[in-house]
């Protein structure tokens, strides 16, 4: 007769141990800990941008009256304001930004990103356009005379372009920024003393902190080129801070990343009509511009008086609110903005 086959498994032999498949305790310890490191710091790069967007000031920039229709792309217009506000006297005298009150725009720059290449062009202060309501004077006029409001609808009328949206940092905001990112490099081509600016420096290229950026931005007694040259500089330093703060290290970094956006969201002025993407995509196109992928000039001019050419200007105007940056040729956009 056959008998059934043995149920069950075989007896374990005296002093043997049954195998286990469960890994040890030790490798699911340090898995967890990764796994809990891992989400803090995922929750700390979501957390900080949002923390700072809610400390970012809000100005009504928007122009009442006629304006010209929607164009395609993005165009920002970028004010770098030479305003004391929130700056006490030793501070003034740090920065070497002088007594004056009010505020006038030391910067401008009007950034436009689309289809092609993004486009960054500068507007020197001593440009002579027709300001709405106040005749024919310096462009850096318009934000003392009616604020963010009236130097958009200066820019709009004198060129055609549509500001979508507007960025403003002040004096005290840029030097924190600069300081933020670890300093910036820049490479003057002359040796540059400029007491009004608070500036001494050699020739070369050499790493500075924010109080040395700003004056290296600000300066132009010692140019022949005056304006013309400022306007290079000013272009040179956003390019050094975009580069630094778009570095791995300025997100790997916990301390940087942190000093970044509060130093930012603490600097910063914008459009009401201005979200957290729009400022997102800015950044990247700035970026983008500065580090090679897009194009670099200042408005083109006629002369170092800062005459405005009757014919490229117009030219490049109407290339940018068409959105076809890829067809300004070097004539059109150059760093002097005067024809090759």
């Amino acid at each position: 007769m056959q008998l059934p086959p043995p149920s069950g498994a075989p007896p374990a032999a005296h002093g043997s141990t049954a195998p286990t498949s469960r890994p040890p305790k030790r490798r699911r310890w340090w898995l967890r800990i990764l796994i809990g490191l891992l989400v803090l710091w995922l929750a700390f790069l979501i957390a900080v941008p949002i923390w700072a967007w809610s400390k970012i000031d809000k100005v009504d920039a928007e122009p009442a009256g006629d304006r010209p229709s929607d164009q395609p792309g993005t165009t920002y217009l970028v004010v770098g304001s030479d305003s004391r506000a929130g700056l006490d006297q030793d501070e003034r005298q740090e920065l070497s930004t002088g007594a004056a009150e009010g505020g006038r725009t030391d910067t401008i720059m009007v950034l436009h990103t689309g289809d092609g290449a993004p486009l960054l062009m500068s507007i020197p202060r001593d440009s002579l356009v027709d300001i709405p309501g106040r005749g024919n004077t310096k462009i850096n006029a318009a934000y003392a005379f009616g604020g963010p409001q009236l130097l958009v609808r200066t820019i709009e009328q004198n060129t055609g372009i549509r500001v979508d949206d507007y960025i403003e940092i002040g004096f005290g905001g840029f030097v924190n920024v600069v300081d933020a990112v670890g300093g910036v490099d820049i490479c003057p081509e002359q040796a540059i003393t400029d007491p009004k600016a608070g500036l001494d420096i050699e020739k070369g290229c050499q790493a500075v902190g924010g109080i040395t950026a700003l004056g290296y931005a600000r300066s132009r007694q010692t140019f022949a080129s005056s304006d013309i040259q400022r306007v290079q500089n000013q272009r040179e330093v956003v390019g050094a801070i975009a580069d630094k703060a778009a570095s791995p290290w300025s997100v790997l970094n916990p301390v940087r990343y942190f000093n970044l956006a509060d130093a930012g969201s603490s600097s910063l002025r914008v459009g009401e009509n201005v979200g957290p993407l729009s400022l997102v995509r800015f950044a990247w196109a700035l970026g983008s511009v500065t580090g090679g992928g897009g194009r670099t000039c200042t408005v083109p001019i006629a002369d170092l008086a800062v005459n405005w050419d009757d014919e490229r200007a117009p030219a490049l105007f109407e290339l940018i609110a068409q959105d076809r940056t890829d067809d300004v040729t070097n004539d059109l956009c150059t760093p002097s903005g005067l024809p090759r």
